[in-house]
């Protein structure tokens, strides 16, 4: 008897793993007239590929440039049953991402509803898939990040970026070395919860902060989670799997404790502000949701203001202040734009950041050369024909923002970093410059990021000198976002 079953179970055993075989078959010989690069393994395609950098701490973008330069702007990438379709092609890009009738992908999007069985991200503004979920989130979040709204933000971002300023003397005074990513990450954390959630918690006055390691672990455990599907079966990575599912955890728990403390305040007529976390909970109050479901919404959005409302911002200005040691040029040229614009004066307007044309230049090639969030994908459900070749609906759509801004054929040569390519009267970039996105799902809080970076930069470029430490490395870091590997290691000293 026992035999016959387990004879039953071997020959079913057998029928799936035939029935998953043809089926991969049947995946390849649908997409395989689409040229792309040979696949590692029949059944698991190119997943060794990105396995291969992770474990090399290589930057699997780089790969992807290759990849565009030999096998032009659509190619076929594959990953079990699973092919992915990354596209360069600037008339696809505008159709499909401009379109609300391509959603994200939900076989990568999905992913990030949970990190390692911890919820994660859930149904926030950045993940949800279904169109009129997202656009009524959307629409409640709008008032947050209006024009007249963002402008009366400027007082917090001159306080917080003083505070920059005031730490960077101290290091001006000690002759020391510093690392610019961390000191503008705390100042990017700072202006994130004081204007999100009115909470200010001065992180440039603490030596380790358990906010800033979650963020770090969380980005780390998505790359992880989202690019090698067998990372949870090696024992070697188990303890930092823990440990992301910790951070989930704080983050959330945090969320739960700002949301619950800003309700008690309007329950009993306080003054609140007109924030993001008020904007969170009038999403609640005009759904009328009180399920556990949607308490959990509720810090889906949390979550996702929380970590891209910081990380993306602090890796921009990182980046840029790297480029503007590498280039003195550029860099007296900012310099001496910011100085004509302020003079001695310490608060910067928001008048004031319509003046400054070269820096936004500046700002807007750092992100050409070095967009922090990468790419976005999106769910190809009909058929297409991109630059001559057939798509059959069913799969995954990519777009890189990293590859198509560094394509020759887009932008002359385009490793050079030159903000003259951003100048009023230079050839706008037809649909192959997105580092926010573009079309409906264009990221909500660009235009706060810019604002923010802008004063930052502004501030440390009128009092301070900086340079970079000689033997540093320039190459990038992929841990979700991008970021400088080195930190950004500067010396400094103030303006003569």
């Amino acid at each position: 008897m026992i035999s016959a079953l387990l004879l039953y179970l071997l020959a079913a055993g057998f029928i799936a793993v035939l029935a998953y075989c043809l089926y991969v078959l049947h995946v390849h010989q649908k997409y395989d007239h689409i040229p792309g690069p040979p696949r590692d393994n029949f059944l698991l395609g190119h997943t060794p590929s990105f396995s291969r950098s992770m474990q090399s701490e290589g930057l699997i973008h780089d790969q992807l440039l290759q990849w565009a330069e030999d096998y032009g702007p659509v190619y076929r990438l594959n990953s079990f049953h699973y092919a992915v379709i990354v596209v360069h092609c600037p008339e696809a890009t505008k159709k499909i991402l401009m379109s609300p009738s391509y959603l994200k992908d939900p076989l990568v999007y999905k992913q990030l509803f949970n990190l390692f069985g911890k919820r994660f991200l859930g149904n926030g503004l950045i993940t949800a898939m279904d169109h009129d979920i997202w656009y009524r989130q959307r629409r409640i979040m709008d008032p947050a990040f209006s024009s007249s709204y963002l402008r009366s933000l400027m007082g917090t971002f001159n306080e917080m970026s003083e505070r920059l300023m005031d730490k960077l003397d101290e290091v001006a005074t000690q002759k020391t070395p510093t690392e610019m990513l961390k000191l503008v990450n705390c100042v990017t954390l700072d202006v994130i919860c004081k204007v999100a959630f009115g909470v200010d918690l001065n992180f440039l006055t603490q030596t380790e902060s358990p906010f800033q390691r979650a963020v770090e672990l969380c980005l780390q455990g998505m790359v992880m989670y989202l690019r090698d599907p067998f990372c949870r079966l090696f024992p070697k990575n188990w303890k930092i799997i823990e440990e992301i599912k910790e951070a989930t955890e704080l983050l959330r728990r945090t969320g739960e404790e700002w949301i619950e403390k800003r309700k008690r305040a309007a329950e009993n007529g306080e003054d609140v502000p007109q924030d993001i976390l008020t904007q969170i909970l009038k999403t609640a109050d005009e759904e009328k949701v009180t399920s556990s479901k949607d308490h959990e919404q509720m810090l889906d959005n949390f979550v996702t203001f929380f970590i891209a409302g910081q990380e993306t911002t602090a890796n921009q200005l990182s980046f840029a202040i790297m480029e503007l040691g590498r280039n003195p040029e550029i860099y007296k040229r900012a310099k001496a734009e910011v100085d004509e614009v302020l003079g001695t004066k310490r608060d910067i307007s928001f008048e004031d950041l319509g003046k400054f044309s070269y820096l936004s230049q500046v700002l807007k090639e750092t992100l050409r050369l070095y967009p922090t969030a990468p790419g976005t994908n999106r769910w190809l459900h009909e058929d297409m024909v991109i630059n001559g070749l057939k798509v059959p609906a069913g799969c995954s759509i990519a777009f890189s923002s990293y590859v198509s801004q560094r394509l020759d054929k887009f932008f002359k040569d385009p490793l050079k970093f030159d903000p003259e390519r951003f100048d009023a009267s230079a050839p706008k970039p037809y649909f192959c410059y997105f580092p926010f996105a573009l079309g409906p799902r264009i990221c909500l809080g660009q235009v706060f990021s810019q604002m923010e970076a802008k004063v930052v930069l502004a501030k440390l470029l009128q009092r301070f000198e900086f340079s970079l430490v000689p033997g540093q490395s320039f190459d990038i870091k992929d841990t979700g976002t991008l970021r400088p590997k080195s930190g950004v290691i500067c010396t400094i000293k103030p303006s003569s």
